[in-house]
């Protein structure tokens, strides 16, 4: 079968080579790709390849496909059922013509939504649902209409979707954006107040006559913001990120006993968590979300062909790092 890879961290080094088609065995599935979506993390795990790899290693942490073939202990999908799902890092990814993944991190698809708009969601959806109700512990189903949460990159992959999140649990959301297309459409996603990162978060949140946040989630390089960070959050509050902390020092929100989490949707699959069934159980309402217009894609960019040429431009467009919601790759 077809697969794409890269065999050291520059993105020249992207190459379609034949793999043999595995087989499901135990809870995994073996889906026929029909769609992905490219996310920082495939260049961030590029960039980290240190050394030239004898063997390309397939990145895609996104896929959209139909079950060719089941495990032995598989039991909630069956051969025929169109699926989506954000994937395994410790496995291949989908940038493959088959991928083998277990279901427990997979979901229906939508049945009333293309494939474009399904792709490009499971990835930013786990990483947004995760950060809003397992690491800030936000509960979407008593009244939040006095918490206020800014979430720094608004207008990005995981922004725009816990920009949507946010606003169905009740928050007042503040959500940043740099540029007035970019403004218009976080608003059009749910932010009740937008400010522009590019330029002093502190003085912007408190002409808006707030003095400090509930919560604080860090989509993009925090230490530029970390002294903001730090004003802004409200003695108590709950910083979290997905991002790396390289100069900013935790050791800065002691003093208001902030809570602080890390967020990396892979890790439940990484150690074979029981809870790693809950990002199927979320995929599942993501499912339905979008089927009901309540949860709207956020891609704005599709290269129709799944192949190599179409993988690279995906990725340079992501790798530029100015993108505004998801682009995804078609075939």
């Amino acid at each position: 079968m077809k697969a794409f890879g890269v065999t050291d961290n520059k993105i020249d080094s992207f190459v379609e080579f034949d793999k043999t088609k595995e087989t499901a065995t135990g809870r995994d599935l073996l889906v026929k790709i029909e769609g992905i979506s490219i996310n920082p993390v495939d260049i961030a795990t590029r960039k980290n390849i240190t050394d030239k790899l004898s063997e390309p290693k397939i990145l895609g942490y996104d896929g959209y496909g139909v079950v060719e073939e089941t495990g032995s202990e598989v039991e909630n999908f069956k051969i025929g059922d169109k699926v989506f799902f954000a994937g395994d890092y410790t496995r291949d990814g989908s940038n493959q013509e088959y991928e083998i993944i277990d279901e427990r991190i997979v979901a229906h698809a939508p049945k009333e939504t293309s494939i474009e708009k399904s792709v490009a969601m499971p990835l930013v959806t786990l990483t947004a649902s995760e950060l809003l109700f397992e690491k800030l512990n936000i509960n979407p189903a008593v009244d939040n209409r006095n918490k206020t949460i800014l979430i720094i990159n608004g207008a990005g992959g995981v922004g725009s979707i816990a920009t949507q999140l946010a606003h169905l649990a009740g928050l007042r959301v503040i959500a940043t954006a740099s540029t007035p297309e970019k403004v218009d459409w976080v608003k059009d996603l749910g932010a009740d107040l937008v400010v522009n990162h590019h330029q002093d978060l502190i003085n912007q949140v408190h002409d808006l006559g707030i003095e400090n946040v509930d919560y604080i989630v860090g989509l993009s390089d925090n230490d530029p913001h970390w002294k903001e960070i730090v004003e802004l959050i409200k003695p108590f509050g709950t910083f979290a990120t997905i991002t790396n902390l390289r100069e900013s020092q935790i050791a800065d929100l002691k003093s208001k006993s902030v809570n602080f989490a890390w967020e990396w949707m892979f890790t439940k699959a990484k150690f074979k968590l029981d809870s790693m069934s809950d990002q199927g159980a979320y995929l599942e309402k993501l499912a339905d979300g979008l089927d009901s217009s309540m949860i709207h894609s956020t891609v704005t960019k599709v290269f129709h062909g799944f192949n190599l040429e179409n993988i690279k431009k995906a990725t340079e467009l992501v790798e530029g790092g100015h993108m505004m919601g998801k682009v995804v790759v078609k075939a």
